[in-house]
């Protein structure tokens, strides 16, 4: 049951004594700072005025953890674990930071879990505009809400999973279902702090859904990411048919959350990636053939295996190599879909030859409205679709830096995904 702090079992006030005393016994236990935590003490003790929260919270206080503290005085506040962004190309900073205002319009999740994705790769070796000394990475994640703003749709003690792109709402944009593409979107971890932290703001709660309840939030933190965006990019843009062969150049998490939706809808699939262990994980999970593009040309490859050229082509890497082997490979009138984020200047050669002369369609993707998550989820769990393939392994925190420093190589099978949040 969620009662306020400031009453009892029964509903009555608290004492000021013995409100302080839960406030001390916070502290100590998530070993957190409160500022100027000695004032608050000695003004508890003297007034029954103060209030600690106007906030609800778990009662009695048996999981720490779970609680969130905002204290009414001040600039008393609790602090939190983050990594965060300090020096491109160098370990995440293992800090203490403010934790997150609530949104108006919005919630604070106590973030469950927070995949690692070759975007936050980007910003953390100075590759994306929006990350600068400060940042706190992490876009696909899913927590509990422990503080709702007056406005939000949510409430504390739900479970939700958040589209890494909250859009606002109220635009063109998302009044005609492509939040998306929103002109006001709000991404966590880019431009805005996201969550390699205990705690993360989403304004616009509006986006986020629940969270299945036979689902482990390690699993369900690539649904803010990799599988919705993986999912938009067949049915949407690439408006994918049983029994088109779709190539897919990239077997990371994208490539990998593709690969397992495309066979679902009917598709053949080839994959192209150049480790070896990253092609036989795909063969095990149901691609009908692989390339390895280290050891032969990957489009004429592929042309020969699909008989004259796959009629869509995934491109899930951001990379000029594959974004033409993506173009090359694909049959008169084929469809490329790009979903791989270029990085840096953005700025690709491209054989425009193919494109004009075998009159391909080229579409872009990011993200995917939110109102397309009740399709999706539904047949997660009704097991149309198993994409637990895509989980490797669960880290730490403070394990994040080595899977981003990993990236600047070939990479195992699968995605990490930091669950624990305390290390």
């Amino acid at each position: 049951m969620l009662r306020s702090i400031g009453k009892d079992a029964e509903g009555r006030g608290i004492s000021a004594l013995t409100r302080a005393r839960i406030a001390a016994r916070t502290i100590a236990a998530r070993t957190i700072a409160v500022h100027r935590h000695i004032e608050l003490m000695e003004l508890l003790e003297r007034s029954d005025e103060v209030q600690l929260g106007r906030h609800e919270c778990k009662w009695p206080l048996a999981d720490a953890s779970r609680l969130r503290l905002r204290v009414e005085f001040g600039s008393i506040g609790i602090a939190m674990r983050a990594a965060v962004v300090r020096n491109f190309n160098e370990d995440l900073s293992i800090e203490t930071v403010s934790d997150p205002a609530c949104p108006d319009n919005g919630v604070v999740l106590e973030v469950a879990a927070c995949g690692v994705c070759r975007s936050d790769y980007h910003g953390w070796v100075g590759k994306h505009p929006r990350i600068e000394d400060g940042s706190i990475l992490g876009h696909e994640y899913c927590g509990t809400v422990v503080e709702a703003g007056p406005r939000a749709m949510h409430r504390i003690g739900d479970r939700l999973i958040a589209p890494f792109i909250l859009g606002c709402g109220s635009c063109r944009a998302c009044q005609t279902g492509v939040s998306n593409t929103c002109e006001h979107q709000i991404v966590p971890g880019f431009g805005w702090p996201g969550a390699y932290a205990e705690y993360v703001a989403a304004p616009f709660d509006h986006n986020l859904v629940h969270l299945p309840e036979k689902m482990t939030p390690a699993l369900a933190a690539g649904l803010g990411c990799r599988v919705t965006t993986a999912w938009h990019a067949l049915t949407d843009r690439a408006d994918v048919k049983a029994g088109e062969w779709v190539a897919v150049h990239g077997t990371g998490g994208i490539g990998l959350a593709i690969l397992l939706l495309a066979k679902m809808l009917g598709a053949q699939v080839v994959v192209v990636d150049v480790v070896e262990e990253k092609l036989a994980h795909a063969r095990q999970h149901g691609a009908d053939a692989a390339v390895n593009a280290a050891e032969t040309d990957a489009a004429e490859a592929i042309r020969e295996i699909t008989g004259g050229g796959a009629q869509v082509s995934i491109e899930a890497l951001g990379i000029e190599a594959t974004t033409n082997a993506s173009v090359d490979c694909l049959a008169v009138l084929g469809r490329h879909v790009h979903v791989g984020m270029p990085s840096g200047s953005g700025m690709l050669r491209v054989n425009m030859r193919a494109i004009y002369t075998k009159q391909l369609s080229f579409f872009g993707t990011r993200g995917m409205p939110a109102w397309k998550y009740s399709s999706l989820l539904g047949m997660i769990e009704r097991g149309d679709v198993d994409i637990s393939p895509m989980l490797a392994r669960e880290i730490t925190l403070s394990g994040a830096s080595a899977e981003l420093r990993a990236m600047s190589g070939p990479t195992p099978p699968g995605t990490a995904v930091i669950t624990d949040l305390t290390r």
